[in-house]
């Protein structure tokens, strides 16, 4: 049941396989309803109809007959004559005079109940055209005519018969096909529905090889599903020429951005120079020539860090990011690059750690990169006064590296995108901080070049964890 329950659940109301398997479905439902309308309407007409037609041809018939014996016996005699040799046991028969009194009737009346031939004789009228009429469960097709003699009106002719047995086996055959035509229409949208998942599987599969697709393997894949129908290995090798291109203009975007970096950043690098030496020579400088040049060396300095950021990531992509790896001692690492960033702030940052020495194997200049930008993030993203927590662990396959802050937090919709190039949770605040989106992306970028990986926790007006986690 809860198998049932789950897979119930898990169907989606806009996929192709649900559309396809309604419509042909229901088209198939339209089909056999129709059949099933259409053969139980010429059963009865078989079956009805001509008892109709037999009863119609008697109320004609009988008259004509009355006529006849009236000419050789009495109009009484001739008329239950004529009555019996028309009547049968479900053909019943009688004449009623003006009166509304019975005259000649046939023999097979004392066969029925008396309540239904009480029914039966209180009928007043019959109906020329031949009609089916339900009484007391049982089911009759009655007719009359006016029988004349010598153009005398004699009485009224009431023809009477019985098809309850017939009626009976109309309604179970109907019933039948009904029930016959609903189990075929489940077994047809069964086999349909299995035959369009079988068929639609191809694309499933398409689906599935393009979604595992990196941007570092946009050139490799070659889409191709076997046994798959014409216009599936169209789709295919139209999605193996589009992810060409991509890759084609990815490399591309690379190469420009790590050619414009590189270019700029000599440049920039020779403008803070000559900035720097400007304003070490201050004494000749007015007050806002001196604000103007310090925020112009500032600036540039935060464009060559973006552009240096630029270039790492550049060559990451490109696999041209060399790593340095030795052994080290993370406690006295930690410590080193948490005193050289209290040198740059009024932060207080502590260290916590139950284990000494925590050996890890790294480069030592990446991961003081990435563990200042992590600082740094902490101090931009929480309020003055508030310290900054280094939690330091070891477990037996790996070292754990925990950032602490006590500050603004991260709402849950941005955690999963935060490492994201160029991706800012607050453009306003971003702005006001300098920050320029680069700094997780280069810190997941780096933390993956040695081994390991980056998370994040945080909740809104608690504050932010950040773990790193390092092989042994």
């Amino acid at each position: 049941m809860k198998q049932i329950k789950k897979n119930w659940q898990n169907i989606d109301p806009f996929s192709l396989q649900l559309r396809l398997t309604l419509g042909i479905g229901g088209f198939s439902a339209l089909v056999l309803g129709g059949l099933a309308t259409w053969t139980s309407w010429k059963t009865q007409e078989i079956l009805i109809d001509n008892h109709k037609r037999n009863i119609e041809q008697i109320a004609k018939t009988l008259p004509r007959d009355v006529q006849i014996y009236s000419e050789m016996m009495q109009p009484e005699t001739g008329l239950q004559k004529a009555i019996n040799n028309l009547a049968n046991n479900n053909t019943l028969l009688w004449v009623k005079n003006s009166e509304n009194k019975i005259l000649v009737q046939s023999s097979a009346l004392t066969l029925l109940s008396n309540s239904l031939v009480s029914e039966l004789m209180s009928l007043t009228k019959m109906p020329i055209k031949s009609q089916v009429y339900k009484i007391n469960q049982n089911y009759f097709i009655l007719c009359g005519a006016s029988i004349e003699v010598q153009g005398k009106l004699i009485g009224n002719l009431f023809v009477v018969k019985d098809i309850t047995r017939e009626q009976r086996m109309l309604v179970v055959m109907v019933q039948s096909l009904v029930l016959i035509s609903v189990l075929a229409i489940i077994i047809l949208t069964v086999a349909i529905a299995i035959y369009i998942k079988h068929s639609l599987q191809p694309l499933r599969k398409l689906n599935q090889m393009a979604a595992v697709i990196s941007p570092e393997d946009l050139g490799q894949p070659q889409l191709s599903v076997d046994n798959a129908p014409s216009e599936v290995k169209e789709l295919a090798q139209t999605l193996t020429v589009l992810l060409s291109r991509l890759s084609q203009s990815w490399e591309q975007e690379k190469e420009f951005v790590s050619n414009v970096s590189h270019e700029l950043r000599t440049p920039l690098t020779i403008v803070h120079g000559y900035l720097q030496s400007v304003l070490r020579r201050q004494n000749n400088l007015t007050q806002t020539q001196q604000e103007a040049l310090e925020t112009a060396a500032s600036e540039a300095e935060r464009t060559i860090r973006l552009l240096q950021d630029l270039l790492d990531l550049a060559r990451a992509d490109s696999g041209y990011l060399h790593f340095q790896m030795k052994s080290y001692v993370l406690n006295d690492l930690v410590e080193e690059i948490v005193l050289m960033a209290e040198k740059y702030s009024d932060r207080q940052i502590n260290i916590e750690s139950t284990i000494y020495p925590i050996e890890v194997k790294v480069d030592y200049s990446r991961l003081k990169q990435v563990l200042l930008n992590l600082i740094d993030n902490a101090i931009k993203y929480s309020e003055a006064g508030t310290p900054v927590i280094f939690k330091l662990d070891q477990l037996p396959d790996k070292v754990v590296i925990q950032v602490c802050d006590k500050g603004y937090g991260i709402p849950l919709q941005h955690q999963a995108r935060i490492f994201e190039r160029f991706y800012r949770v607050d453009e306003s605040r971003s702005h006001a901080t300098g920050g320029s989106g680069l700094g997780l992306s280069i810190v997941k970028t780096l933390v993956e070049g040695m081994g390991g990986n980056v998370s994040v926790q945080s909740k809104l007006g608690e504050g932010s964890i950040f773990t790193i986690t390092l092989p042994i």
